[in-house]
């Protein structure tokens, strides 16, 4: 018993695929249009991901590799913290530091708080001498290359799939508009009585 339903349900799925006097020309370009979803999506999807994965990697490998440590001096007091904000709690002051090419040179960063004047920080610059942020560590760095290319995957899928949904929502208007056609020829008869 359990066979033939099985069998039923793989039956009903690919009718389309089969030969059957109710299958439409429009039946067997939406099978087409699924299968080929499908495929596009599986192998476009995958490498479409690996291909922003390797690229968010690059970045975030080269930003390691460009950026740098180094020690700066607070120009003004960090802002004393409020009692509702947590220790990690950051302010912006103005800041210090020495270029790469022996230039001093001024800006504001994220220091903690309650820094007095003249006390020495830690910031990152980039190879030019710019502020940036600190790069993500070699663990932290694959994670986001893996979720980015994650995202960008199923982007690329969802776009597919919707692509895709749109042509069998042509299809199906198209489908609606010939049964009407044919029901307008059929109909009239049904309504004729019987003697």
């Amino acid at each position: 018993m359990s066979g033939r339903t099985g069998r039923g349900r793989t039956r009903r799925r690919l009718w389309r695929w089969r030969r059957n006097p109710l299958r439409r020309h429009e039946d067997i370009v939406e099978a087409w249009a699924i299968l080929v979803m499908w495929v596009v999506i599986v192998v476009g999807g995958a490498v479409a991901g690996t291909v922003a994965a390797r690229a968010a990697g690059q970045e975030l490998a080269w930003q390691r590799a460009d950026r740098q440590p180094v020690l700066a001096v607070l120009l003004t007091a960090a802002p004393a913290a409020t009692p509702t904000e947590n220790a990690s709690y950051q302010a912006p002051a103005k800041i210090r530091w020495t270029g790469p090419d022996g230039t001093t040179r001024t800006g504001q960063a994220l220091v903690s708080t309650d820094l007095p004047a003249g006390a020495a920080v830690t910031i990152w610059q980039d190879g030019r001498g710019h502020l940036a942020g600190e790069p993500p560590g070699p663990a932290e760095a694959t994670a986001q290359a893996a979720l980015f290319g994650t995202s960008v995957a199923l982007a690329f899928g969802g776009l597919v799939y919707g692509s895709t949904a749109l042509v069998r929502r042509r299809l199906d208007r198209r489908r609606h508009d010939l049964w009407a056609a044919e029901w307008d020829l059929v109909g009239p008869r049904w309504d004729q009585k019987t003697s």
